[in-house]
């Protein structure tokens, strides 16, 4: 017998027990977001590598360690998309989406990143994420966030998570802060993990990022961006931040939240838990207001966010937020005898047909009574039919309650649409 073969790991599957909750928060973040008039953009899962080293930083841990990238057969570098913003701007500039025009799109699908697999963090995990370009003020920072949280509101999960945001300021205020922050580090070296030293010069405000407890105190005393952002960015902030406070929504300003990605500037924000131990970033996003020039575009402000949905499903199934979900039928049609089995499907398209949107899943394979109701019951269906020769040759079908305590009743089968209507 062959060795079996088994999925990469950290790149797992998704069964059919499990796709009912996936679907569920799938038409929730797409009801959400047409709700604020977003509209749906597709772009390839591979693109050039360039595209990333690009827009991420060269120096960041995706780009340097964690992109699957690799050569196709004319020698260009390709990678497997290891996050959507570049993606959506780079088919934004492609397509002339972007230049003074106003945009919100919104995308979903895999995303890639070579990663140490565990629970919430996979190689391939699925991103939903949006973004809104051709806005400069901070009215659709704004927005953005309430969008999430209206989302967190839908899924029940608001009393699990915590807005925290900051300000990165422009490039060249960042770039002031960096400065201070090297000569800061640099007295410092002693005690700093491998990480930092290897962050501090290449890309310094992702020391500031670091979960290492024992260089808690030295962060702590770090200088503070607050303290090296321009007037605009400034303004910015405070405006930001009325009118989330008169949106009613809670946040925390967080000053070392910086994010992973080298195209932010001004707003960051994330949705953070404590529901899910090391994992607790559930969305996070900020504005990026220089990378559609970056990329080849011109200068258009922009902002946005991703969220796991991974993590998402995981973070409502932990919490027990998940409604009682559909089963796979809400009617399971059993045939007993060679003619009825003939007659079977025939009734179950007429069904679907007559009563569009219902279920109907029909026996196959033959069986006595007894083997099909057990499949009926496991299907999950509220509703068995049973077409037996007796009840084909009088043009009937006989009604079964699988979930409730009521008697049987035979029907005809031109009625047997009309019927179920009124359960249904």
């Amino acid at each position: 017998m062959s060795k079996q073969i088994q999925a990469i790991r950290g790149m797992n599957d998704c069964l059919p027990q499990d796709t009912p909750a996936w679907q569920y928060v799938e038409q929730m973040l797409r009801s959400t977001v047409a709700s604020y008039g977003y509209s749906e953009i597709r772009f390839p899962i591979v693109e050039m590598t360039e595209l990333f080293k690009r827009s991420i930083g060269e120096v960041t841990d995706i780009v340097e360690k964690e992109m699957y990238t690799f050569a196709d057969r004319n020698g260009d570098s390709l990678t497997l998309r290891p996050e959507g913003t570049a993606c959506c701007v780079r088919a934004g500039n492609e397509h002339g989406l972007l230049y003074n025009q106003e945009q919100r799109l919104w995308y979903t699908g895999p995303m890639f990143r070579h990663e140490r697999p565990q629970k919430g963090r996979y190689r391939q995990f699925h991103q939903f994420g949006l973004e809104a370009f051709g806005i400069a003020s901070a009215d659709i920072d704004a927005e953005v966030i309430m969008l999430s949280a209206r989302l967190w509101q839908q899924l029940g999960l608001t009393p699990y998570v915590k807005l925290e945001i900051n300000s990165l300021g422009s490039s060249e205020a960042r770039a002031a802060y960096r400065d201070a922050l090297v000569a800061y580090l640099e007295q410092h070296k002693t005690v700093l993990d491998e990480d930092s030293l290897r962050r501090m010069y290449t890309n310094p405000l992702r020391v500031l990022d670091s979960k290492n407890p024992a260089l808690a105190e030295v962060l702590a005393a770090a200088p503070q961006l607050a303290d090296y952002l321009d007037e605009d960015s400034a303004a910015h902030f405070v405006r930001l931040k009325q009118l989330l406070m008169l949106a009613g929504i809670e946040f925390s300003v967080n000053p070392r939240l910086v994010r992973g990605l080298d195209y932010y500037n001004k707003t960051v924000f994330e949705w953070v838990t404590t529901e899910l131990g090391a994992q607790g970033t559930v969305c996070a996003g900020g504005r990026y207001d220089g990378l559609v020039e970056q990329l080849g575009g011109k200068a258009t402000p922009a902002v946005g966010f991703a969220l796991g949905l991974e993590r998402l499903v995981l973070l409502l199934q932990t919490l027990e937020l998940l409604p009682q979900l559909a089963a796979a039928a809400d009617v399971y049609l059993m045939a007993l005898g060679e003619q009825a089995e003939l007659a079977a499907l025939s009734v179950a398209e007429r069904l679907r047909s007559d009563l569009p949107g219902m279920r109907v899943m029909v026996h196959c394979g033959g069986g006595n009574l007894k083997k099909q109701i057990k499949r009926a019951d496991k299907s999950g269906a509220a509703i068995g039919l049973i077409l037996g020769e007796d009840e084909l040759s009088r043009n009937e079908v006989t009604v079964k309650w699988l979930r409730e305590d009521k008697p049987q009743q035979t029907i005809l089968i031109t009625e047997l649409a009309k019927a179920l209507a009124v359960t249904a």
